[in-house]
């Protein structure tokens, strides 16, 4: 009889949680590593059963992204993660893998889960990082955040694998002169300079494939305590100008931008923020000119700098993974057939 995973996920409507929450219900098979006197040997599942719970707002049960979930087989089950601890614990019982899928603004909520993840014995907490690779401190303020949180969660003692992922696919791509790429593209959405001369390499990935790359990794006991690192490519900014052009035979407009101008966005965005703390754009600014400042001038965002800092490589773990790779995606993207992310919000 296939094994029965209990799956409960926090931030399921998200960009993220959707995704991984595809993942899992896509997923038809998966590796288990056995290690036995230090020989390491591969056994294959055909299927492996899972019971998906949605945690959800109770104030957001009724949405159509919930509805839409339901629908879907997956279980909303309405929880206040700051509420009454015994609540969650028992939400939790029976649970073998939470994943976290947290909006990086309420950071905060996941301390709460964490110990009622602990208290009800799950067997793995997955917190929401999902984020491309920043240095634990000092570069991407809401990073901090989450260093502190899992500092919190090795403190406890609580089962856990994080999950960092390459720079997504979908907010990747500069507009073209034709408007061809507006439909995926927000409207507020500010076109991204190139950082230093365009040679800055960048580890990327498809959202669609991060969710496949987590049903994995969650079922996979050589991630468990482990930090990974998932991705499908690696390009430099004028590496995804020229291939673009290529495809689209469209010629694109460069604009760099040096690292003191970069430095000079993020001081802006944080003096705006200073006077008006509770503006959510003006964090929302802050925050994207921090990640640009990591991933485009400082080059953090390699798989040799996630190596560094400890993290295990989707590429060993699962070398026969079939991913997307840029040039498709452009490809659908162009056709009309891509999907955007954050539109609408």
């Amino acid at each position: 009889m296939a094994p029965l995973i209990k799956v409960a996920i926090v931030g399921a409507s998200g960009e993220t949680g959707q995704s991984i929450v595809n993942g899992l219900l896509s997923s038809s098979d998966a590796n288990f590593v056995c290690a036995t006197n230090f020989i390491i040997y591969s056994l294959q599942i055909a299927y492996i059963q899972q019971e998906i719970k949605a945690l959800t707002r109770p104030e957001s049960v009724s949405k159509p992204i919930n509805e839409d979930l339901k629908s879907r087989g997956v279980e909303i089950v309405p929880v206040n993660l700051s509420g009454p601890l015994d609540k969650l614990i028992e939400v939790l019982s029976g649970v073998d893998v939470v994943i976290s899928a947290i909006f990086f603004g309420s950071l905060g909520d996941e301390i709460p889960l964490a110990n009622a993840a602990k208290a009800a014995g799950v067997k793995r907490f997955v917190q929401s990082a999902f984020m491309v690779v920043i240095p634990p401190r000092g570069v991407v303020d809401f990073r901090e955040k989450k260093e502190e949180n899992f500092n919190y969660i090795q403190k406890i003692r609580l089962p856990y694998t994080y999950i960092d992922a390459g720079w997504w696919y979908q907010i990747t791509l500069p507009r073209l002169p034709s408007g061809r790429l507006d439909y995926l593209l927000p409207a507020s959405q500010p076109e991204q300079p190139i950082g230093l001369d365009g040679t800055v390499p960048s580890a990327l990935a498809d959202i669609r494939d991060v969710g496949r790359y987590v049903a994995k990794i969650i079922t996979d006991p050589r991630a468990l305590n482990k930090k990974v690192h998932v991705y499908n490519e690696v390009h430099t900014r004028d590496q995804v100008y020229d291939l673009l052009e290529s495809v689209s035979g469209e010629k694109l407009d460069r604009q760099y931008i040096s690292e003191a101008d970069a430095k000079g966005r993020i001081e802006k965005a944080r003096l705006a923020l200073e006077q008006n703390p509770a503006d959510s754009s003006a964090f929302g600014m802050l925050s994207v000119s921090q990640l640009f400042f990591s991933w485009g001038i400082r080059g953090d965002n390699t798989p040799e700098y996630a190596a560094y800092l400890g993290y295990l490589s989707s590429k060993d773990l699962y070398p026969d993974f079939e991913f997307t790779t840029l040039k498709d995606y452009m490809i659908e993207a162009i056709g009309g057939k891509g999907k955007g992310v954050y539109q609408g919000r």
